[in-house]
């Protein structure tokens, strides 16, 4: 088998070469002859809509690899590690795992990895798209060690950060516009998402509501294109089998619906909690500052909750798979709980913990140094809590299908936590083949969603970025004024003038000068005030004053000013609530330039027409 194994990941490596061998290989002219010949004989659509295909393709091959090694590393453990009622191994495995990316990051790569979906938002809000090259590798290498070693994470995120860094440096190496590149991201992150759950509807949903790709025909297509390109990719390698095994033991039953209305509640405040102790936690562990100390205060957390509940280690899919049959003797397996595995007590109490530390685990997975995903432990906590939603309703007396509201309750988490009902809808549908609990899912979907959002604006992706006001969204204002950055908009061809230089030195600079404001600064380039040409006027033709009037009675400081870190939806409102055509940019009190109303409105109407084309 494991021979098997080892030539399976050979050849899919060897096809993602030979996938890019053209692009990032070949000498820089050979590209732009290429570049030119495909200007005179395809067009732009065209070529975007072959793109997609590649970047499908190729993306779909990225997930493949990614969860063939962590099968592999999990079958040589699984070789001797395995014991009857506990295992002491899960003490060590995630801490050894973590460790193994911590030393590949650090050591080998010297550059940070990222945690997949939060780092692509940032390329689409902050750096015009630009993912660096490793990513396209090393978030493959880092995320397998993590998970395979039984880091409590999963795999999608790096994943969708692998296609994402395929999409991105194959559009730069080919020079394509920024709006293509953004399209190839989309295509890229939805290639990734539908090759590794096998769920192309899904995938594109997913980018449109997460990635937050403009629904247009010019990106639906794409995105069609590169999700169906991905899923076959993904069905040649790992067969055409669901992810979760379901079978439908009872269909929708409408006198069930206020059951899935509170299971929808119930999901939702476990999103709350879920999202609030995960942005805690690695709030905490960024306060850590040496990386060992995260490692061990991490790993030995991991390490002992892994020994406790042995449910907790890796990504979890054989639990969900035994809780959608509704059963759960897993939970018992391997623990130093075994011999309580029939007590309904120890149970609901297991489960409930296990509920709660998912995250906890999780959190702290990345903040010792792990790699991964969030949505394989949304579905984990899910599956759980629609597990013990459904054994409580049977324990009182409502009779219910257990897979049924477990299926219903992993929707209800990945609309929750990750704030995205629509992609959570058809995940579930598409990777358990339940199709029949359309409506459950709706529901379920909708009022977890909805419950959420009045206690937790932005996600677990999301909260950092929007913290900055880096964040881009579908409101094509605030997504043309979050690309913007005040620095590639300073304007420096102001003449400064000291406090203490005379009217006579301030009249011959003006003389010189091309402008009508003059920023006023001291010699350690301290920001102290303007002086406007308008307001001197009556003074410059008046020789006797030259020598006995300064600029520091004539300047005053100017209301408001400019952070060089501020945002443009900030500076766009200082200049509407301003009469100033341009406003002073400042970084720490000293001076750097001047930002002007005309040229911050010449560039946010040609970002509008960016996302406005098809």
């Amino acid at each position: 088998m494991y021979p098997l194994y080892t030539n399976l990941i050979k050849k899919q490596a060897f096809q993602v070469v030979i996938v890019f061998i053209f692009a990032f290989m070949v000498k820089k002219g050979a590209i732009d002859r290429f570049l030119i010949w495909r200007k005179r004989n395809i067009s732009d659509g065209t070529f975007v809509i072959i793109l997609s295909a590649v970047i499908g393709i190729s993306a779909g091959l990225g997930a493949v690899v990614i969860k063939s090694l962590v099968r592999y590393i999990q079958k040589l453990l699984d070789l001797g590690f395995k014991l009857e009622h506990y295992n002491g191994f899960f003490l060590l495995l995630p801490v050894i795992g973590i460790l193994g990316t911590v030393i590949f990051t650090r050591y080998i790569l010297r550059k940070e990895v990222g945690h997949g979906i939060p780092g692509v938002l940032f390329a689409i809000s902050r750096s015009n798209g630009q993912i660096k090259g490793h990513n396209m590798y090393s978030s493959i290498i880092s995320s397998a060690l993590t998970v395979g070693f039984g880091g409590s994470v999963g795999l999608e995120g790096p994943a969708v950060a692998t296609g994402a860094a395929i999409g991105s440096n194959l559009g730069r190496k080919l020079k394509l516009s920024y709006k293509q590149i953004m399209t190839m991201l989309g295509c890229a992150s939805a290639a990734a998402m539908a090759s590794i759950f096998k769920a192309p509807v899904a995938a594109i949903a997913f980018a449109l509501e997460v990635i937050m790709l403009n629904l247009s025909m010019a990106s639906i297509v794409p995105l069609l294109i590169s999700s169906v390109s991905a899923v076959l990719t993904s069905y040649i390698f790992l067969g055409q089998n669901f992810l979760y095994t379901f079978t439908l033991k009872e269909g929708f039953i409408v006198g069930h619906v206020p059951y899935y209305i509170f299971l929808g509640i119930f999901t939702g405040f476990i999103s709350v909690y879920f999202t609030r102790v995960y942005i805690f936690i690695a709030e905490k562990f960024q306060a850590i500052k040496k990386w060992w100390n995260r490692l061990l205060i991490g790993g030995i957390l991991l390490g002992v909750m892994v020994f406790i509940f042995p449910a907790l280690f890796g990504e979890g899919y054989e639990g969900i798979n035994s809780a959608l049959t509704g059963k759960y003797n897993y939970l018992f397996q391997e623990s130093i709980y075994f011999e309580y595995k029939d007590s309904l007590l120890v149970l609901i109490l297991v489960l409930s913990l296990i509920i709660l530390l998912k995250v906890v685990a999780t959190s702290v997975t990345f903040g010792s140094g792990g790699v991964g995903g969030i949505f394989a432990p949304s579905l984990f906590t899910g599956a759980h809590a629609g597990l013990l939603f459904a054994i409580l309703l049977n324990y009182f007396g409502f009779e219910v299908e257990v897979s049924n509201f477990v299926l219903v309750a992993m929707a209800g988490m990945i609309a929750g936590v990750i704030h995205a009902p629509f992609t959570s809808i058809f995940l579930i549908a598409e990777i358990t083949g339940g199709y029949e609990l359309f409506i459950p899912l709706m529901i379920t979907s909708t009022i977890s969603y909805a419950t959420l959002r009045i206690f937790v604006r932005n996600s677990v992706y999301t909260y950092q970025l929007a913290q900055r006001g880096e964040l881009i969204t579908h409101d094509r204002d605030k997504a043309a004024l979050s690309l913007m950055d005040v620095s590639t908009l300073i304007e420096t061809n102001f003449s400064t003038v000291s406090p203490d230089a005379s009217l006579g030195e301030l009249v011959n600079i003006i003389s010189r000068s091309s402008r009508n404001v003059f920023p006023v600064v001291d010699e350690e380039n301290m920001f102290l005030g303007v002086v406007w040409e308008n307001d001197i006027r009556h003074l410059l033709f008046k020789q006797e004053l030259y020598d006995k009037t300064y600029v520091k009675e004539l300047m005053f400081m100017p209301s408001p000013t400019v952070s060089l870190n501020e945002s443009m939806e900030d500076v766009a409102y200082k200049f509407q609530t301003s009469s100033h055509y341009n406003l002073p940019v400042l970084d720490n009190g000293r001076y750097v330039g001047f930002v002007s109303r005309a040229n911050v409105f010449s560039t946010y109407r040609s970002m509008i027409r960016n996302f406005m084309e098809e």
